[in-house]
């Protein structure tokens, strides 16, 4: 299982609110159950409930995953994430900053229209049973969420050292399975061996016996 971070984009609409002077974000960083192609290697769809405690963390909000451009941070308040029928919803209360008021304009016009979340998978399974090896993400570890304008699926080469490793669990999961079978097999092969030369010394006693 890897401990890199993956980072995955949802390119919808991201709802701009302005109360009181106030300036909020609101959209979703991920939707449930919607199959992603990953770079043509694979797909992947992310399972309801895959969220469910990791937004209890210390989460940040940046501008496309940059650690160095924060816009919110749950633990101040700014940042909001909850897991719903949907997916994960992110609010973020932009900031008066050069970072924040650049992000609102853009948004404002229209030129960024995505949100995306950095992670660390901590359960997943694959199905290789069609011609793309499809990934299901059942729980994880948030990282950061973040604002941004392209999708970010450039570090796809994790999500193919997960599945290589996954297909390399299968094989030793068979391996073992395969030997678990040949040693039943051997231990009845020695069981009716020995009933049998048992049989054989009990014969030749009754015979010496008449």
């Amino acid at each position: 299982m890897t401990t890199e971070i993956e980072k995955r984009s949802h390119i919808g609409a991201v709802e701009h609110r302005a109360d009181d002077g106030k300036r909020t974000l609101v959209g979703y960083a991920a939707v449930f159950e919607r199959l992603a192609d990953i770079g043509g290697y694979f797909q992947e769809r992310i399972a309801p409930g895959a969220f469910a405690d990791a937004i209890s963390g210390d989460i940040r909000a940046l501008v496309d995953h940059d650690t160095g451009r924060v816009i919110g941070r749950t633990k101040s308040g700014t940042l909001r994430l909850s897991e719903d029928g949907t997916g994960l919803r992110v609010e973020i209360d932009v900031p008066d900053t050069t970072d924040g008021n650049d992000l609102w304009v853009l948004v404002e016009r229209g030129d960024i229209s995505g949100m995306s979340f950095g992670f660390r998978v901590t359960k997943e399974t694959w199905d290789e049973t069609g011609d793309v090896p499809i990934r299901t993400i059942q729980a994880l570890t948030l990282i950061e969420v973040s604002a941004v304008a392209f999708p970010a699926y450039d570090d796809t080469t994790i999500g193919m050292r997960s599945l290589e490793a996954a297909r390399g669990e299968g094989e030793a999961h068979r391996e073992a399975e395969r030997r678990k079978a040949e040693n039943a097999v051997a231990a009845k092969r020695r069981i009716a061996e020995r009933e049998a030369r048992q049989e054989q010394r009990i014969r030749g006693i009754r015979q010496d016996a008449s």
